[in-house]
């Protein structure tokens, strides 16, 4: 684990808000997508450089890759633990998108339904 990939890795807002999401649990990748509102090469793009930085992890089930806080990482660089939890959740951003993950929750859909696009979080047309 290299400090400065760390801190790199810390300086981005898409990546604050990926790991915002994942403070409190791993998500499949389409789960972010789909939370955060954004492309699926953009999250690839911010969770290479999270993984590169070790500062998450990640394993394949089936067609699905999940991800989640390395805590080896947080273990040996505590304040990014702390910048998580005590300082993003004070962006605006990232109020938004736990709001956002509240609902997906709720919604009791999971990703095979978000590939069909059966979720959405602003008004919708139907």
């Amino acid at each position: 684990m290299d400090l400065i990939q760390v801190m790199k890795a810390l300086s981005d807002e898409t990546r604050m808000r990926i790991l915002n999401l994942l403070k409190d649990g791993e998500m499949c990748v389409c789960e972010i997508e789909a939370v955060l509102d954004i492309s699926q090469s953009n999250a690839s793009r911010h969770l290479t450089k999270l993984t590169a930085a070790k500062i998450v992890d990640y394993y394949k089930v089936n067609k699905y890759v999940y991800y989640k806080i390395n805590k080896d990482t947080i273990k040996a660089f505590p304040f990014i633990d702390e910048i998580i939890r005590k300082h993003a959740i004070n962006l605006e951003q990232c109020k938004k998108d736990l709001w956002r993950l509240k609902k997906y929750k709720e919604s009791g859909l999971g990703c095979d339904d978000l590939k069909e696009g059966k979720i959405c979080f602003n008004k919708c047309k139907d």
